[in-house]
């Protein structure tokens, strides 16, 4: 469902990610974990489009990133670390608005509007300005936009962060529950949300891959695994 080769982003002379790659099955749930500045939203924006790759090659849903954006978007749901939320629009109206976006028809618009917004728990806030949301709820409502058109892969950014303990618990749960219906890459800095959450943990450090792991696989701790690969340890 998505395979990335060699990809490679430079800023100058910087070299935000080098030589990525990674291959995730449909259905699976993926932590990419590291460190801030570890090269995580770097890639996440390359496989959405948001971003060129200096070089390397990336595949989301059969499409190449670079050669056919357009497709790989329309297969794609995106929920940035930071929401892009419409703050003086209602939750209904700000989901129309998306589904109009991404192309679905006039016809079934109120009705898929109707499904992620129960999916994800906000259907009770349909009515009331995103300004007046909470954080938890925000988030909802951004995971919601991500999941309009049910696309099969999802891009989840950071989704849990600035969220209060009992938030963070709700959406990890709503999370897992996409799957096996969608393909989700997760980042985050949260070792105990890889565990909670995801299948297999893929470990990025200085911008490159520095280590891949099954979380239910015999060996190592995960925050043993996670040491050594940002310490530098052959071994991890």
């Amino acid at each position: 469902m998505i395979e990335v080769e060699g990809l490679t982003k430079h800023y100058g002379a910087v070299a935000a990610i080098e030589d990525v790659t990674f291959r995730m099955a449909p259905g699976e749930i993926v932590g990419f974990l590291g460190p801030n500045g570890a090269g995580k939203t770097t890639t996440m924006r390359i496989l959405t489009g948001f971003a060129p790759a200096t070089r390397g090659r990336a595949t989301v849903a059969g499409y190449e990133v670079h050669a056919r954006p357009l497709e790989v978007k329309r297969r794609v749901g995106y929920l940035p670390e930071r929401v892009p939320l419409y703050e003086e629009m209602t939750v209904a109206a700000f989901l129309r608005y998306v589904a109009e976006v991404k192309g679905v028809g006039r016809g079934i618009r109120r009705a898929e509007v109707a499904r992620v917004m129960a999916r994800c728990g906000v259907d009770e806030m349909a009515g009331r300005l995103i300004r007046n949301l909470s954080k938890g709820y925000r988030q909802r409502v951004g995971l919601a936009q991500a999941l309009v058109a049910n696309p099969p892969v999802l891009i989840l950014d950071e989704p849990t962060v600035g969220l209060d303990p009992r938030q963070i618990i709700e959406v990890r749960k709503l999370i897992k529950a996409l799957a096996p219906e969608h393909t989700v890459l997760l980042s985050t800095h949260i070792l105990p949300e890889v565990a909670m959450i995801c299948e297999r943990v893929i470990i990025i450090h200085q911008g490159r891959i520095a280590a891949e792991h099954r979380v239910d696989a015999a060996g190592p701790s995960l925050e043993d695994l996670f040491l050594r690969a940002v310490s530098g340890d052959a071994a991890a």
